[in-house]
């Protein structure tokens, strides 16, 4: 029988509470992405207007990696928090945060009127929005996946993460309206801010959603039992969560970081970067690049949960396993069919790539979540997952326009894709299986070295 920490809610509040986390991070993502997209499309011209065309777009890529920066700060200080009050308030925090620094770069001068102020501010509000995002990926995925019904945590914990391609259809799909209705003057001068302005409206909504939801009840009884051990005197202190993580769970969190690297930079390869690489070397154009990207993100958003479906029923790492192989098969495939300019060609590179992709993402929430103790949840999945972002997701687009810069070719850029599909390959076969695991049985770390054997953070 299950615990009543992990007992399966009703299904109108479970729906509930994956539409408020679903909801959330697709305006977290739309707000992040949206970023990417413009930094590929006409950062470049506004705020490094002096450089070299490709010159600029590096610049324009090297202020979209200070946002994955800050996403390990977010990470801890989210984390620490959300670990000692609960995921709740943190995730409002988190949306609130996120939504102000995009509607502040709808507001933002550009070169042209202020100078170096305006990559400077602009630099500014990416750290806010990338110490926001480190904070909110662990908890939205830990909500509802300590809500959840256990025999189906990897199906329902993958709606969170249906949140990035969601974002993702949403931005390009703005992006995409505007450039289609608006002449390449009027979306330099003033129509790229529209999309920035238009998070301020989403947001509203998020927050209206978000605070309608209870806190998990798994974080509920592990914080009663952290209160009744705090009064008990003879009880040992319970340690900071990040001191925690890092004593007992240091193996799980080099391999969320090793399982992080293809899906991450797959992804930004796929997303961002192709929207270079399309236009420069393919000779397709911004509308087209983007319209491809459009389509294969509704794809990548119905193929998440039937991923993370599958994963209740075969394991995390199979699912997994079958993502990162797949990704680093394609890239050659990919960037062959991109080549031959034709759009259909170019929507099957990109669909099949994000569809591999899910994979990865899909079990990625649930797999986690497993791998750590309720008192240090949010503090070990997020640190896992953001740390390996600054080493993945963060270079990705620069180190791609690098290549290609430098050798004329996609065959570096394919090769550095292969590179971390081998290492993620690598770190989820050394990991142990997750599915089984309850959530609430997992006891906090400071209390599994005085208790029976079955409070081991690392047992099934």
């Amino acid at each position: 029988m299950p615990s009543p920490a992990t007992a399966p809610p009703p299904p109108a509040s479970l729906k509930r509470i994956v539409t408020a986390s679903l909801i959330g991070t697709t305006i977290e993502w739309y707000d992040f992405f949206l970023y990417g997209s413009a930094a590929a499309l006409v950062f470049n011209k506004l705020f490094f207007p002096d450089s070299d065309p490709l010159v600029g777009t590096l610049l324009s890529f090297l202020t979209y990696a200070v946002g994955f920066a800050a996403r390990p700060l977010g990470a801890l200080v989210f984390g620490h928090y959300g670990d000692r009050l609960g995921r709740k308030k943190l995730l409002v925090l988190s949306l609130l945060l996120m939504g102000g620094a995009t509607f502040a770069i709808g507001l933002l001068p550009t070169h042209a009127t202020i100078g170096t102020a305006a990559p400077v501010l602009l630099t500014v509000l990416r750290l806010v929005q990338g110490f926001a995002l480190g904070g909110e990926w662990g908890g939205a995925v830990l909500l509802v996946s300590e809500h959840g019904d256990a025999r189906r945590r990897g199906f329902w914990a993958s709606w969170p993460q249906t949140g990035a391609p969601a974002g993702q259809l949403l931005a390009t799909g703005v992006l995409s309206l505007l450039t289609a209705v608006l002449s390449d003057a009027a979306f330099g001068s003033w129509g790229w801010r529209i999309p920035f302005l238009l998070s301020g409206v989403l947001v509203i909504v998020g927050l209206w959603i978000r605070l309608s939801v209870d806190e998990s009840p798994v974080f509920k009884q592990a914080l009663a039992q952290a209160e009744a051990r705090k009064a008990d005197r003879t009880a040992a202190a319970e340690k900071l969560p990040l001191v925690a993580v890092l004593r007992h769970h240091w193996r799980d969190v080099l391999v969320a970081m090793g399982a992080r690297m293809a899906e991450n930079i797959s992804y930004y390869v796929i997303t961002a970067f192709i929207l270079v690489y399309a236009t420069t070397s393919a000779g397709l154009s911004k509308q087209t690049a983007l319209n491809a990207v459009l389509i294969a993100s509704a794809v990548h958003f119905a193929a998440i949960p039937a991923w993370g479906a599958l994963s209740d029923r075969i394991g995390r790492r199979p699912v997994y396993l079958m993502g990162a192989v797949g990704v680093g098969l394609w890239m050659f495939p990919f960037f062959s069919l991109i080549d031959t300019g034709g759009f259909g060609n170019l929507i099957l590179a990109v669909t099949v790539g994000l569809v591999l992709h899910g994979a990865m993402y899909a079990p990625q929430a649930a797999f986690f979540s497993e791998m750590f103790a309720t008192r240090m949840r949010y503090s070990g999945a997020s640190i896992g997952a953001q740390f390996a972002s600054v080493a993945a997701g963060a270079p990705a687009p620069l180190i791609a326009t690098a290549l290609l810069s430098e050798y004329g070719s996609s065959t570096p850029i394919a090769l550095y894709v292969i590179a971390a599909a081998v290492l993620t390959v690598v770190a989820v076969a050394a990991a142990k299986e997750t599915r089984h695991r309850d959530l609430a049985d997992v006891a906090p770390a400071d209390t599994e070295r005085t208790t029976a054997p079955a409070a081991d953070a690392r047992t099934p």
